[in-house]
């Protein structure tokens, strides 16, 4: 027997086909939109459009298509969710996107107002965004967010005591907080305290960012602004996927925001670049960063410095040529940009013999660090394009593969440092250079400490980019026996990419990644996920085109190996490993580390579980069966008093806190 949704869905798509059948209709009138809404949509998504028993709220969803993409969703439906098509006129599509437009902008209009004075003694006025039995969250007249919670009969204010401001948390890089609630002692009691879902999204990369109590949220085009302490919904700002897009960027990949005042800065899909009011999500100024049609996107946070903040971009496999460049926050105004590879005829282009220097890559899609006392930006490039046939890009390819040291002021090169030369086997730098001060050989020195894709653990003086260390930091490693006192590898025969495939370690994804490391001062270590693994590497001819990747050439699993995830802690001063924590699993996850004056890291580990270990020693202490496949780094804050570590599970983030 039909249940009634089911006849009520065979009723509908029987006046759908009768509609079909009329005569053109007579010119249509105003109201008709709301006229067919109500009659074929509100009894599944309520005449408001807020949803209801049988259909979600769409109003949330409207962002995400164009006027186009709606009218073919009101004509195909969604059979899959239960949704039938609808076939009227043209005209009738038109108005009827023209009324859920209405819904979408008076969404909000009737949010109650309220005035209240706080158990401190505060006077509050504005309007009440959302209402809790213990909370509520308030957008006053002058413009902020006030964050509520019950107490003592009345209403108190809330905050956060210790924020996250940026992608790394401080501009070092180095994710280690001085937060220390959460201990050996007492992390086995650690527990989920929120989760907030981010419906529609893919595996999220993104690590939140947390200032004065709101913590921000991205996916690709997308950023949503939650109340900390809680994870309720703020504000929701979205606009739709760009469509023909290459690489990454077309993967719906956001790593993050970077805030200053009242701005929230973020990259779209096609590189652009958004400035929001960070209480409202109001868009203050957008400005185009590169042109997506020549293969440029943009995937993760940008980084402010001073007045300005600095963002890179992505199309690091497609053939674009990288470059970071900076924007004044007031008005969007591009300051400075800095190519990471010389044009023809420039000094450096002598590196790149053959026609690849047109199609160089070296991108800039990692946030970068900054070093204020210096004043200078540490930004990492990617891998030189095709990624493993170099036969047309003969020579070091500067700047591909380095760290570059830039004036922040002027966006002028003051140093490079590049770790792979002539880089055959997709490489790229772009794993965060950390910036530490610590002693050295018994004197105070400006470290930067860098785990590279290509297996070697470097320390680097930052003022000047000088070598000071170079050790493996994995054991599956063939290409290079080591790294000279100038900082060149020293190769291995027969270790490039052929036609017929050569047995190369690491692997393509390298013997870690992009994901997040720390640096512990108290322990003296560095802890970096890293991947054991080995790639037949193998050569093939290619053109570049728009659109499309730029490889030159493939890998492969090699038959019978396996591969391992292993957290290791490297003690900085020797480059030796202290102590090293294997994982059971496929290793495909891809979760950063998290260090915290509580003794701990805290890691996604390869078996799904999120897990907390010993800084010391590594001792196994704590671990959650979120049962995930990692795809972003954790992050801590302390909210009204109560420590939180969070991380991006899946499409879902999860607050943890002690009870």
């Amino acid at each position: 027997m039909l249940s009634s949704a089911t006849m009520q869905w065979l009723v509908l798509a029987a006046m759908t086909m009768v509609a079909a059948g009329r005569q053109t209709p007579a010119p249509v009138v105003p109201e008709s939109g709301q006229r067919v809404f109500e009659q074929f949509c509100s009894k599944c998504h309520g005449a408001d459009g807020r949803g209801g028993e049988r259909g979600p709220n769409i109003i949330d969803r409207l962002a995400f298509r164009n006027d186009n993409e709606l009218a073919a969703l009101i004509r195909d439906g969604l059979p899959a969710a239960g949704m039938p098509g609808m076939a009227v006129p043209a005209a009738t599509s038109r108005s009827l996107i023209q009324f859920v437009r209405r819904l979408q902008s008076q969404e909000g209009a009737d949010r109650p107002r309220l005035s209240l004075q706080t158990t401190d003694g505060a006077a509050i006025a504005g309007i009440a965004l959302n209402r809790g039995d213990d909370d509520v969250q308030v957008l006053t007249d002058d413009g902020k967010v006030r964050l509520l919670r019950k107490s003592d009969g009345g209403l108190r204010t809330v905050t956060s005591d210790a924020d996250w401001p940026t992608y790394h948390g401080q501009q070092s890089g180095n994710r280690f907080s001085t937060l220390d609630r959460i201990t050996r002692a007492n992390v086995a009691s650690l527990a989920p305290a929120w989760v907030h879902p981010l419906a529609g999204s893919s595996r999220l990369e993104v690590t939140p960012v947390v200032v004065g109590g709101i913590m921000y949220i991205t996916s690709a085009n997308e950023c949503v602004a939650l109340d900390a302490g809680n994870g309720r919904e703020i504000w929701h700002f979205k606009r739709p996927r760009t469509k023909g897009l290459a690489g990454d960027a077309a993967g719906g990949i956001n790593r993050g925001v970077a805030v200053a005042g009242d701005r929230l800065f973020m990259v779209t899909d096609h590189a652009h670049l958004l400035a929001l009011n960070r209480f409202t999500g109001t868009l203050l100024w957008e400005s185009v960063i590169a042109d997506w049609r020549l293969n440029y996107g943009a995937t993760s946070a940008p980084l402010v410095v001073g007045k300005l903040v600095v963002s890179g971009t992505s199309g690091g496999d497609e053939g674009i040529r990288g470059f970071l460049a900076a924007f004044d926050q007031e008005t969007g105004k591009e300051t400075w940009r800095l190519w990471s590879v010389p044009a023809r005829g420039e000094p450096g282009s002598e590196t790149w013999k053959g026609k690849d220097i047109d199609h160089p890559c070296a991108a800039t899609w990692l946030t970068g660090t900054y070093d204020s006392e210096l004043d200078l930006l540490y930004w990492p490039t990617g891998n030189p394009c095709p990624d493993h046939d170099g036969s047309q890009r003969i020579g070091d390819n500067l700047y591909s593969d380095s760290v570059l040291a830039i004036r922040a002021a002027t966006g002028k090169l003051a140093w490079y440092f590049q770790y792979t030369p002539h880089d055959v086997w997709d490489w790229d730098s772009q794993q965060p250079p950390v910036l530490v001060d610590t002693a050295w050989e018994g004197q105070p020195r400006k470290l930067l400490l860098h785990a590279n894709r290509n297996g070697f653990f470097y320390v680097l003086d930052r003022t000047n980019g000088a070598l000071l260390l170079a050790k493996p930091f994995v054991q599956k490693l063939t290409w290079a026996s080591g790294i000279s006192a100038a900082g060149r590898p020293i190769l291995n025969p027969d270790q490039e990419p052929s036609k017929r495939g050569t047995r190369i370690c690491p692997a393509v994804e390298g013997a870690t990644n992009w994901f997040s490391t720390a640096f512990n001062p108290a322990t003296g270590f560095y802890y970096v996920q890293t991947l054991e693994k080995c790639n037949i590497y193998a050569t093939a001819p290619e053109i570049w085109q728009a659109g499309r990747s730029y490889y030159g050439g493939s890998t492969r699993n090699v038959p019978g190996e396996t591969a391992q995830k292993i957290l290791r802690a490297i003690d900085v001063k020797t480059g030796s490993i202290a102590w090293e924590v294997p994982q059971t699993g496929s290793a495909d996850s891809w979760g950063g580390a998290l260090s915290t004056a509580g003794g701990l890291v805290f890691y996604g580990d390869d078996s799904g579980a999120f897990a907390a270990v010993d800084a010391k020693t590594g001792e196994r202490l704590w671990r959650f069966p979120a049962n995930i496949l990692w795809k972003a780094s954790p992050m801590t804050y302390s909210f009204d008093g109560r420590q939180f570590v969070a991380v991006a599970a899946g499409s879902t983030i999860i607050a943890f806190a002690l009870p």
